[in-house]
């Protein structure tokens, strides 16, 4: 029997996620992200996600940075920059996260669409941990599909409110991927790599300015680059009131965005994984209403 598609992969039902209080006040508190849960389950089969081979983090990340970590080895520095005290579930969600983007990888390259209801810790670098990023998801499953000639031209389009400070560095030498950040000039992170293309919007940005940034500036460049499979980061920390991101969209005006990327993908014929990336919202409904709301693009663009 075929396995039931299309379908998500969460981190959020294994042990490392359901034990005990989120790491940082910011996070979705328990009872929401069950609430979050029960709204996906309701519109797909969701399936817990594997946990992620340390091999396929090597081909990525310094293996003694990787050892440190295994090991709880690091410094209070290096903790703080991360964002919370290392502990054993901090690596294992790290793994688990990795391991459902890399699922919904294989997904996409056999039926066009994969989903990740977690995922995009997009600020992890080579060597070090930043902005509650220990692994970068994205890239890992990049540097798969690389290795085994999966694709040749390979686009990750991150619109998280903040740039995708780690995954610029790391693919900086990476002609055949196309690094795509749209995010809030003035938002975390402060020292800004480059990527492929940056498009940095002042604090406020409304829906309007918004979606043109995109139409006008982006999709361009995407059409350009002519990509045979896509990476795309749909942060919810683009909507006003959320307590790390300074811009002001609405829901309605999120839904627009993903909606335009899900039937780019599915117009174009591009196998497309969709990681959730960063949602830290004062208004936990309005935060699953938006994610609930980009699985719904996804589902009415590759219906």
């Amino acid at each position: 029997m075929a396995p039931p598609f299309p379908r998500a992969w969460t981190a959020f039902r294994r042990a490392a996620y359901a034990a005990g209080p989120p790491p940082r006040r910011q996070f979705l508190p328990r009872e929401f992200v069950e609430q979050l849960l029960a709204g996906a389950g309701a519109r797909l089969p969701l399936l817990d996600a594997p946990r992620l081979d340390w091999a396929h983090a090597e081909r990525v990340h310094d293996a003694a940075y990787l050892a440190r970590w295994r090991q709880g080895e690091v410094t209070r520095a290096e903790e703080r920059a991360l964002g919370f005290p290392w502990n054993e579930a901090v690596v294992e969600r790290g793994l688990l996260s990795s391991g459902a983007t890399l699922a919904a990888t294989r997904d996409a390259l056999a039926r066009g669409l994969g989903l990740n209801l977690g995922g995009g810790t997009h600020h992890a670098y080579r060597d070090r941990a930043e902005g509650f990023s220990f692994l970068n998801d994205v890239v890992i499953s990049t540097r798969w599909l690389l290795d085994h000639g999966h694709a040749r031209c390979i686009l990750i389009l991150d619109l998280d409110v903040h740039q995708g400070n780690g995954t610029a560095a790391l693919l900086a030498h990476e002609a055949r991927a196309f690094t795509v950040s749209v995010h809030g000039a003035n938002n975390y992170p402060f020292q800004k790599e480059r990527s492929g293309l940056d498009v940095a919007l002042p604090d406020g940005t409304g829906d309007e300015a918004y979606l043109a940034a995109l139409d006008e500036v982006v999709m361009p460049a995407v059409h350009a680059f002519r990509p045979d499979f896509a990476f795309y980061l749909a942060g919810a920390d683009v909507l006003e009131g959320d307590q790390l991101g300074r811009l002001a969209l609405t829901p309605a005006g999120v839904r627009e965005r993903d909606d335009g990327v899900f039937r780019w993908a599915a117009q174009s014929g591009t196998p497309l994984v969709t990681v959730m990336a960063g949602g830290y919202n004062r208004d936990p409904q309005k935060l699953i209403e938006t994610r609930l709301g980009t699985l719904d693009a996804a589902l009415a663009a590759f219906a």
